[in-house]
């Protein structure tokens, strides 16, 4: 099968898996938005913001690094894949043991001292998700992407049914055992509880691949696993720095007062929510992108399969950006009324995610050259990037400054990346083509803005009109090509 064809094949088996799944996880925002206020939903956001950061430590690039070694220097997947995996076994139990004992310590520092249990139940998850995070590697590995999509589908229904249980039907139960189970001081706290319960289901589905923990730990290999895989965690916390820290750091650099910032947090959160499409798509591709590029390194043709790669992922990427802000008005029913005064966001917010995206293609260059502490400088620039334009323009602006933020980073590490891949492993890319349809997205955004304004026309026809007009234009340009290419 034509690489980019089958890249797209396991990019397609994750992506609908993904986007089935987290669009019914994506159900839960209209859930949490009308049921709870903008500031309890920015308690969730905050959890979840500093939940990020431990996420990417606690598997410490150990992903990628099974990636690179299952196979290298004589090693056998077995033994490389069990030495991981009793590495984030042990590394994950203390963590958890040490948040547990310091729960009440840490609830106070971030000022929800009379919900300790919060910290507790996030530690659990996390602890959960890391160590599974080892065991859906392997099945990458292995291409097995439908069992990949099905416990990852599993997962998210088990999620999203304990939330409707908790916050609506235990919530307005008739029956008095019912009513009982629901207690108004939890609150929020039933959205953490089914997150537990969800990452245990899914620790328990994958049995099958923990066993594997068995087979040996190699210690030679464990170290050069490490060296090679901590200049990811640097990369990957980084990019959790880019990606968290706005709703990590709001609640300290918004003027008002604790509840009144977290309900701007909750707004913006909310609004973040809407780009999620574009999210799911680059998950997706990361998902069947990184195991395709390490798989093609060898082919003679590897730079030419990368460039077309980057070309067609910037064209869906480009569909994403306009389906959402084209039809923007009626997205905007996915959040509750007091949230929606932020949607102006949105579109940055779009942007933003696809210039991460272009990244995430560009960065081939350091993880199949093995200078993963180069790209950790890049990683570490866009981050300290984003601190210092958080401090600056969060209390200038409010949450309008982390959404320009955001994009103002991911698109300066987009072209650091570029700048160096082109003297490490030259990709031929046309940036030309690449920008143009950037540029071009952008550009019916605003003639489509201009046009209802000045028109009053439906935004149900202005956007179909210059959504068709970009699918006619990236058909004739590249859509052809693309279909008959053998």
């Amino acid at each position: 099968m034509n690489p980019l064809k089958r890249l797209a094949s396991q990019t397609a088996v994750y992506g609908i898996s993904s986007i089935v799944g987290r669009f019914l996880n994506y159900l839960l925002v209209p859930l949490f938005t009308y049921y709870f206020t903008p500031a309890q939903y920015g308690v969730v956001s905050e959890f979840y913001a500093y939940a990020g950061f431990f996420a990417v430590v606690l598997v410490f690039g150990f992903e990628t690094g099974y990636f690179r070694f299952r196979d290298k220097d004589g090693n056998t997947p077995d033994v490389a894949y069990s030495t991981a995996l009793r590495f984030l076994l042990g590394a994950n139990l203390g963590f958890f043991v040490l948040l547990l004992l310091s729960s009440n310590v840490l609830a106070n520092a971030l000022q929800h001292g009379e919900h300790p249990e919060y910290v507790v139940w996030i530690a659990a998850i996390l602890a959960l998700d890391a160590i599974g995070a080892v065991a859906f590697a392997k099945l990458r590995a292995q291409e097995k992407a439908l069992r990949f999509a099905g416990i990852k589908m599993f997962e998210i229904l088990v999620n999203v049914g304990l939330c409707l249980l908790f916050i609506v039907v235990l919530r307005n139960a008739s029956t008095s055992w019912a009513a009982g189970l629901w207690d108004p001081e939890m609150g929020v706290g039933y959205i953490f509880i089914a997150n537990l319960v969800a990452s245990g289901a899914k620790l328990l589905l994958l049995a099958p691949q923990l066993r594997g923990v068995t087979r040996g730990f190699d210690a030679a290999l464990f170290n050069k696993m490490l060296r090679y895989s901590l200049p990811m965690v640097i990369i990957g916390f980084a990019g959790i720095v880019n990606e968290m820290l706005d709703r990590a750091m709001m609640k300290y650099l918004l003027p008002g007062d604790t509840q009144a910032n977290l309900a701007q947090l909750g707004i913006y959160s909310a609004c973040y929510k809407l780009s999620i499409v574009m999210s799911l798509f680059i998950q997706a591709f990361r998902y069947a992108g990184e195991p395709f590029f390490f798989a093609h390194a060898a082919d003679k043709n590897a730079p030419r399969t990368y460039a077309d790669v980057l070309t067609y992922f910037v064209i869906f990427c480009a569909f994403i950006f306009l389906l959402v802000t084209l039809y923007l008005d009626i997205f905007k029913y996915f959040v509750g009324a007091a949230f929606r005064e932020g949607l102006f966001v949105v579109p940055i917010l779009l942007l933003a995610n696809l210039f991460l995206g272009i990244y995430v293609n560009l960065s081939v260059w350091y993880k199949l050259t093995d200078r993963t502490l180069m790209g950790a400088y890049v990683s570490v620039g866009g981050a300290l990037i984003t601190i210092a334009l958080l401090l600056w323009w969060v209390p200038l602006f409010g949450y309008a400054g982390a959404a320009w933020a955001t994009l103002a980073c991911y698109a300066s590490m987009a072209l650091a990346s570029y700048l160096l891949g082109r003297k490490f492993y030259p990709v031929p890319y046309d940036v030309k083509r690449v920008l143009g349809y950037v540029v071009f997205a952008v550009a019916l955004y605003v003639a489509n803005q201009e046009l209802i304004w000045f028109t009053g026309m439906h935004v149900l026809v202005s956007g179909t009109l210059f959504l068709l007009m970009y699918l006619f234009a990236a058909y004739a340009i590249d859509g052809r090509k693309l279909l008959h290419r053998t």
